[in-house]
């Protein structure tokens, strides 16, 4: 019997991994990639899942989907006008206290930045972007906590899918 290896720390090799955990978890779901106009914030998803589409905000700045289940994904960008930082956003969540709001998960980088947690009864993931072009992109996933094993296996491949110019 061969035994599979798994690389820690590779970007790659988790990406790769979590896209073929989506290929078998929605194998009839297509990937879509939406580019926003404005910032040029770019996510791919399955359109499937996510197949709902909200109006767009009159300022344009990003678009969000969601699901017949109650999940929800925005991808979106602000211009940093406060001159935030990757480390600086997680220290400023996690001092947050509204009622059910808690960080379960978070790590930086030098331009990223990602946290998950629970907002009462539901679940998130936020992934932003810190670009040199001061705009912070970000891809938010949001889903009732009864639903944690059908979108944790989807939410490090559309948030590794973040980019932007």
């Amino acid at each position: 019997m061969k035994r599979f290896h798994s690389i820690q720390g590779t970007p790659l090799a988790i990406a790769l991994s979590c896209l073929l955990a989506v290929a078998a978890t929605t194998t009839a779901a297509k990937p879509f990639t939406y580019v926003n106009a404005r910032f040029g914030t770019a996510c791919t998803f399955p359109d499937e899942i996510f197949s709902i589409t909200q109006a767009e905000p009159e300022n344009g700045d990003g678009q969000q989907w969601t699901a017949p289940d109650g999940a929800s994904l925005t991808c979106s960008g602000i211009y940093n006008i406060d001159n935030d930082t990757p480390k600086g956003f997680v220290a400023g969540e996690k001092a947050s206290t509204g009622p059910g709001y808690k960080i379960t998960y978070s790590k930086t980088g030098k331009n990223w930045a990602v946290l998950s947690g629970v907002k009462g009864d539901r679940v998130f993931y936020q992934r932003r972007l810190f670009g040199k072009d001061d705009v912070i992109r970000t891809v938010w996933i949001e889903y009732p906590s009864s639903l944690k094993a059908k979108y944790d296996s989807l939410i490090v491949a559309i948030a590794a899918s973040l980019r932007g110019p």
